[in-house]
């Protein structure tokens, strides 16, 4: 087993070299319950796993925040938030739960053609619940996703019916919020690498007018709640 100063500067070196995968390119949109066929048609011919049809999921996801005091303690403006995610698959046993940290939308150029984020996943334990827990991390907000996973180069795309929970068991009771799907398309790449944007942009176009991808403001969507 590798030292800890050893692991720590192969992860230094890995950060300085870019080649981790922290940033999160993301368009959203959403379709009609009736369309939805239509569009994974549309999916089916256009991405790559063609013959053997999209990957589908059924998962329990839990958001938690976590608020760190960053100056000082009479200070308001010196707290920050930092979200975290927790999904575990419903559908399949034995595996992983994911945890993930979303950072903040970054400003940037507004002409970007897609919102930029920092962003983490890692696999983890069942116990990580408790420890989020422990740690001071609040329950935000909880949802069941069931939906079908499309893969186009490194883009991936998802088209989710999102549940609100109902029973005492995730899976269980459970109510659709809307009547439409969620679809995202997404790449996860090293910081630095915006012209996977403009591929992103062209793919969106392929998939109008049944779903219109766009690039989400979150602050003014937080501002208007």
């Amino acid at each position: 087993m590798s030292a800890p100063g050893n692991a720590m500067d192969s992860l230094s070196a890995a950060l300085k070299c870019n080649i981790i995968p922290n940033q999160e390119y993301l368009l959203q949109g959403t379709v009609l319950d009736q369309y939805v066929e239509v569009l994974l048609h549309r999916l089916r011919g256009l991405c790559d796993n063609v013959d053997s049809g999209p990957e589908t999921f059924h998962d329990h996801e839990l958001c938690f925040s976590l608020k760190i005091n960053t100056g000082a303690p009479t200070s308001p403006m010196s707290v920050s938030v930092f979200s975290l995610r927790v999904r575990r698959a419903l559908d399949v046993n034995d595996t992983p739960f994911q945890l993930r940290y979303i950072g903040q939308q970054e400003l940037g150029d507004k002409s970007r053609p897609t919102v930029v984020r920092s962003s983490i996943d890692m696999a983890c334990s069942s116990t990580i619940v408790d420890f989020l827990t422990e740690l001071g991390c609040r329950l935000d907000f909880e949802y069941i996703a069931r939906g079908y996973m499309f893969r186009k180069g490194r883009m991936k795309i998802t088209v989710s019916k999102i549940f609100k929970m109902g029973g005492n068991k995730p899976g269980e009771g459970v109510e659709p919020i809307s009547q439409s799907y969620l679809v995202e398309l997404s790449v996860l790449a090293p910081s630095g690498q915006d012209a996977i944007g403009e591929d992103m942009r062209i793919f969106a176009e392929q998939l109008r007018p049944l779903v219109q991808l766009e690039k989400m403001d979150y602050k003014r969507l937080g501002n208007m709640m």
